[in-house]
């Protein structure tokens, strides 16, 4: 079926159920920010592969909403679909419940799938459907009747993360939960997101492509903990370790009826930005309810020295691979066929060759020239170019180890490039590098760091359109919260998180030049106590990352002293890093391309 006929298709449903207006976001039913093939209905049903949108039917428009970094891809790909484009924060653009007000005559009735649409969402559009006199229907989901040979839900094993990995045990975890849910005076704590859950029992799965997590819900009361799986996925040795923590399995779909049996005697913890609006329906309106973040946010957020050595040592093997990667692209580039996609393969290969490695951490982001000013393209057989020794070359991957997993961004010069190429490659470097060397109070958040970052990029009048940087999982989400750095309040509301020690975070400014050129240079960082006096406690990051910038595509007369000290050091700590794993080759270019340089 064509974009067109399932828009038609799902009209037609709209029409039998008698839904003015019916909600496809991109979520599963954890909102997850990514998602098994069984839960991507949102792209089968648009076309628009991006990890982030939501689309809304009416009887009369269909409106894609996403954002800045999906700009440019979602416009290729919804053209001739008659869904029109909705870039989320431009001047002018109306939010959905905006646009659903504006849309929706007396009476409405506004649909979806409440097991995909969160708590805050979901009591949207209640409150929009009861300013109308209507209703909403959230029991159901539309696309699946239209969606013929639909993936079904995994069935991959789930596997067991030690403790030497781990660095905590499940019963001291549990331990520091329930202290939590004391202070909350919560009898019982529904978690839904399946890191969280992974994290919490040192299990990991293969439910989600890229992603090492396993479908599953857990209520964690005072006495056990109830954990909602597919049982056939766990073996007897998971099966006994849960067993010793007081875990009892239970068939993943039956939280739906455990939700009811809560009563108005116990008091269950929710956080409304993970939990889906089906569940908080189920529950009884006497139920008291705890609405707040969940405690395992911030508990896995905060990597113990066990981990933190753990990621140390993935970065040293990512930075091998990754430097092997750049040897090898520029010394065959023009030589031998190399395109987008046999790239990213190839350095899946480098990662593979490096002991306990998983499996790739996300979709690689393989972009050649004009490809990389879309944030997040992904190459496919259609747009799969072949490289040549001309131009930029962007690629954001990352790997999983059992030491952790790592996200990393390099642009390289094929051959030669621009001066205006050379400038925006320049600034980025400045600007990756001023904010890793930023020193900073206890208590600062991501948005007070931001500037780091942008500052060279605002003085010349540019700016990119997404956010400086994420926390990073380990073998969890690549997109861990809460930390984060971005210039303006995020748009969920929530309030900006603390930088705490041990803490791991992204470090990715970028530029993106439509029908030229991207170019982002991408760096995790580790959140460090440096000195503490009567001024206060101050902190300062460490770089994880240890993989060259590409010295040819820099203009170094347009770097501060400072900045070219940055470097300079930078790459002092590659070469002493990842040299020892090179062959004699290898390390001769690598001596050459950390090499120290001034203006």
């Amino acid at each position: 079926m064509e974009v067109t006929e399932k828009i038609a298709a799902l009209r037609s449903l709209m029409d039998e159920y008698k839904m003015d207006a019916y909600i496809v976001p991109t979520a599963d039913y954890h909102q997850s920010e990514y998602v098994g093939e069984h839960f991507m209905a949102r792209a089968f049903l648009t076309g628009f592969t991006g990890s982030a949108g939501t689309v809304v039917v009416t009887k009369t428009k269909s409106c894609l909403w996403t954002d800045g970094r999906y700009f440019l891809q979602a416009a290729a790909q919804l053209e001739g679909s008659g869904i029109a484009l909705m870039k989320s924060g431009e001047e002018g653009v109306p939010e959905i419940p905006q646009f659903l007000e504006n849309e929706l005559g007396e009476g409405a009735v506004i649909g979806f799938d409440g097991r995909t649409v969160g708590i805050r969402q979901g009591k949207e559009y209640e409150e929009i459907a009861r300013k109308k006199g209507g209703r909403i229907i959230y029991q159901g989901d539309l696309v699946d009747k239209i969606w013929e040979n639909r993936p079904s839900l995994p069935q991959s094993p789930a596997f067991a993360l030690d403790l030497c990995y781990a660095g905590e045990d499940v019963a001291s975890k549990l331990k520091r939960i329930r202290e939590k849910m004391g202070e909350y005076q919560a009898s019982a704590l529904l978690l839904t997101g399946l890191d969280d859950i992974g994290w919490m029992l040192n299990i990991r799965g293969r439910d989600v492509e890229y992603f090492p997590l396993l479908l599953s819900y857990a209520v964690v009361t005072m006495e056990e903990v109830e954990l909602y799986v597919d049982a056939q996925k766990l073996d007897s040795s998971i099966k006994k370790r849960l067993e010793d923590n007081c875990i009892q399995v239970c068939d993943y779909d039956l939280i739906y009826e455990r939700m009811k049996k809560f009563t108005k005697e116990e008091r269950i913890w929710l956080d409304e930005t993970q939990v889906n609006y089906a569940l908080s329906r189920n529950l009884a309106p006497d139920v008291p309810v705890v609405i707040g973040e969940n405690p395992l946010i911030l508990m896995k957020a905060v990597k113990n020295d066990v981990e933190v050595e753990n990621i140390r040592m993935a970065h040293v093997k990512d930075g091998v691979a990754h430097t092997k990667f750049i040897y090898w692209l520029k010394q065959n580039v023009g030589i031998i066929q190399i395109t987008e996609m046999s790239a990213s393969k190839k350095l899946e290969e480098l990662r593979a060759e490096q002991g306990d490695f998983i499996s790739p951490s996300f979709g690689p982001i393989s972009a050649y020239k004009e490809h990389a000013a879309i944030v997040h393209y992904s190459s496919t057989p259609e747009t799969n170019v072949e490289l040549s020794p001309k131009g930029l070359f962007l690629i954001d991957t990352g790997g999983n180890y059992f030491q952790g997993s790592t996200d990393i961004t390099r642009t390289v010069a094929l051959g030669p490039i621009t001066e205006e190429e050379r400038t925006h490659f320049t600034t980025v470097v400045a600007s990756m590098l001023n904010l890793a060397d930023a020193v900073f109070l206890h208590g600062v958040t991501g948005m007070n760091l931001d500037y780091a970052a942008r500052e060279p990029f605002w003085r010349q009048h540019l700016n990119y359109n997404h956010g400086t940087g994420h926390g990073v999982g380990y073998l969890g989400n690549i997109h861990e919260p809460p930390q984060r750095f971005m210039w303006k309040p995020p748009a969920d509301g929530n309030v900006a998180q603390a930088l705490e020690k041990n803490m791991v975070i992204t470090d990715e400014p970028g530029i993106y030049i439509e029908g030229s050129h991207g170019i982002r240079i991408e760096n995790e960082l580790l959140v460090c106590e440096d000195e503490k006096n009567e001024y206060g406690r101050f902190m300062r990051f460490e770089h994880l990352t240890f993989v060259p910038i590409d010295l040819d595509a820099l203009k170094p007369e347009l770097l501060t002293e400072r900045e070219l000290g940055l470097l300079n050091a930078y790459h002092k700590q590659v070469y002493e890093k990842i040299a020892p794993y090179l062959d004699e080759e290898e390390r001769k270019w690598l001596k050459r391309y950390t090499r120290e340089i001034t203006a």
